[in-house]
């Protein structure tokens, strides 16, 4: 599998757009548009950068479907979506990107028995997104659209919040979607938290000195 090391994480049913400019993901972008099935892995660098190799990678990562390939004057471009997680097995020699060798883990089963704690789960994620834009500006707004598919669309709600790469991680790493819903759900209710600690904080700061 062709790999494109990141400094974020992929989370399946997510889309990845990329601008590419770097000699060796040129090379995979022309192998890519040959292809009959676009597809490639993205996996999360540990330490290093996303120009000129050198970087070490995390072994837990997301197939991108490649879904268009365009370019302007300035750069080449593809827009995808996250589709299977997969670990790494091995890495091959980097000629000319990143190749691995992938073994699949399996789908997340979704269960109707789940609808309740999706739907209470999303309430909380978009009101944490709306609290959240008051503080900075957000990639995904509080009005962001869903899948109809009731997994897919856990997998948004993790992938919507505006959180570090490690716990991005953490939810990858998800064995069922009923701990994928609970891990996001304490996320949630970190960050919920922690936005309020600020605010207070700052109430603290704007108080008059009497």
């Amino acid at each position: 599998m062709p790999m494109f090391p990141l400094g974020t994480v992929l989370l399946p049913a997510m889309p990845l757009p990329l601008r590419i400019f770097e000699p060796r993901y040129l090379k995979l972008l022309g192998d890519l548009m040959g292809s009959e099935n676009p597809e490639f892995g993205v996996v999360l660098i540990e330490r290093g950068t996303e120009v000129g190799g050198g970087d070490q990678r995390m072994q837990i990562g997301t197939i991108a479907s490649v879904i268009n390939i365009g370019t302007t004057e300035e750069f080449y471009g593809l827009e995808s979506v996250g589709t299977q997680r997969f670990k790494v097995t091995n890495w091959l020699p980097d000629d000319p990107y990143p190749v691995a060798v992938i073994e699949l883990i399996p789908d997340l089963i979704w269960n109707d028995s789940l609808l309740e704690a999706k739907n209470q789960l999303e309430v909380r994620v978009r009101q944490l997104l709306a609290f959240a834009s008051e503080f900075t500006n957000l990639q995904f707004g509080a009005n962001t659209e869903l899948s109809v598919d009731p997994m897919d669309a856990c997998w948004q709600l993790a992938g919507i919040l505006p959180i570090g790469e490690m716990d991005q991680l953490d939810l990858l790493s998800s064995e069922s979607a009923e701990e994928l819903i609970a891990r996001t759900n304490e996320i949630v209710s970190t960050a919920d938290e922690t936005l309020r600690s600020i605010m207070e904080q700052q109430d603290d700061w704007d108080a008059p000195n009497l």
